[in-house]
C-alpha cells in the first residue's frame, strides 16, 4: 500500500483516489468483490460518495476508486478500519502489485505534482480558474465525440445515458490526461 500524504485529522473535506491494477482474467471476481467492499464503504461515517472508473477492454487494467469523505478523521477510519483490511485482504490475489492510494483535501490532487518542491495545494482561485479552463472546452467537445458512438452503438438515445458516459470520459480525461500536464504547463503561475 502507497500512502502519497499525511492527514491532519482537523481538516475538512478530504478525497482518496485507489488504484487497482487486475489481471484482465480475474476482473468478474474483482467486480464480485467491489459488490461486497461497496456496501461497507458506503455506510462508514462521513462518507459523501465513491465513483469507480473501470479499465477500457484492450488498453487497461486500472480500476481507479474515487472516495469523499466530510473530513480527514472520517477518511481515515474507514482507511484504517478493520473491516477495510480485511476486505482489502480478500482481494489481495486479484491484484498486480500492492494497491496504491493518493490522499487529498478537496480537489487538491489534481494540482499537485509529483516530487513537487511544494507540498502545499495552489491557491483556490487558481484552482477555480485551471479547472473551469479545463472542464469548458472538453464539456463542449467531449459530447460531440461519444455521443455518436454511443448511438453507433445501439445504445438507446438517452440523456441521462449520454450524461453518464460523457461525464465518465471527462472526469478521466481531465484526472489522467489533461490536468496532469495543464499543471505541469502553468506550475509556475500555479504555485506563485
Amino acid at each position: 500500500m502507497t500512502n502519497n500524504a499525511s492527514l491532519t485529522p482537523e481538516t475538512k473535506g478530504a478525497s482518496v483516489v485507489i488504484t487497482h491494477h487486475v489481471n484482465p482474467a480475474l476482473q468478474a471476481e474483482y467486480e464480485t468483490w467491489l459488490q461486497e467492499i461497496g456496501p461497507v464503504c458506503r455506510s462508514s461515517a462521513g462518507l459523501l460518495d465513491w465513483h469507480i472508473i473501470r479499465p477500457i477492454a484492450g488498453y487497461t487494467d486500472t480500476y481507479s476508486v474515487m472516495i469523499r469523505y466530510e473530513t480527514e478523521r472520517h477518511l481515515t477510519q474507514w482507511l484504517d478500519s478493520p473491516e477495510r483490511q480485511t476486505l482489502i485482504a480478500k482481494a489481495a490475489h486479484l491484484l498486480a502489485g500492492q494497491e496504491e492510494y493518493q490522499v487529498s483535501s478537496g480537489l487538491d490532487f489534481l494540482f499537485m505534482q509529483p516530487n513537487a518542491a511544494s507540498t502545499k495545494p495552489p491557491v483556490r482561485w487558481k484552482q477555480f480558474l485551471l479547472t473551469w479552463s479545463a472542464i469548458f472546452p472538453l464539456v463542449s467537445v467531449v459530447p460531440l465525440l461519444v455521443v455518436p458512438v454511443l448511438d453507433a452503438a445501439g445504445l438507446p438515445q438517452n440523456h441521462v445515458a449520454h450524461t453518464f458516459f460523457v461525464t465518465a470520459v471527462v472526469v478521466a480525461l481531465m484526472v489522467y490526461v489533461v490536468m496532469p500536464r495543464y499543471v505541469k504547463l502553468v506550475r509556475h503561475w500555479l504555485h506563485r
